[in-house]
């Protein structure tokens, strides 16, 4: 389902020195990409989720461990792993009953790549 020909992973080396938004106006298949993945992280529910989900021990997290932390339904939970997942930020599997989620690393870094910018002088920071 991942639709990230148009955003390259850099290392963190290069994303000092290359940072895509510092090399070269986004293209609009990329900016459609991005802002679907940035609006999935925009609601606090999903970014709760999002760091329940990498900060569960294994690096994974069963859906039965991230409906307590919530005040709302178990549906609606439901709801927001769709988007995370459906935004490439979080894969899942069904285990039994269950289905188990944990973080995309390389959707993550690449959203961290894209606004790495180098430091540089400018006239505000003298």
């Amino acid at each position: 389902m991942s639709k990230q020909a148009g955003l390259p992973v850099l290392g963190q080396d290069e994303a000092a020195c290359c940072a895509p938004m510092v090399r070269e106006p986004l293209g609009e298949e990329a900016a459609v990409e991005l802002s679907r993945m940035f609006k999935a992280l925009s609601d606090p529910i999903r970014l709760r989720l999002l760091s329940l989900i990498a900060s569960h021990e294994g690096g994974e997290a069963c859906v039965c461990d991230l409906t307590g932390p919530f005040d709302v339904s178990q549906p609606t939970i439901s709801h927001h792993l769709k988007v995370l997942r459906e935004a490439d930020l979080v894969g899942s599997e069904r285990r039994g009953t269950w289905v188990y989620y944990w973080v995309l690393p390389d959707t993550l870094a690449q959203l961290s790549a894209l606004l790495q910018i180098p430091a540089v002088t400018t006239k505000a920071s003298l």
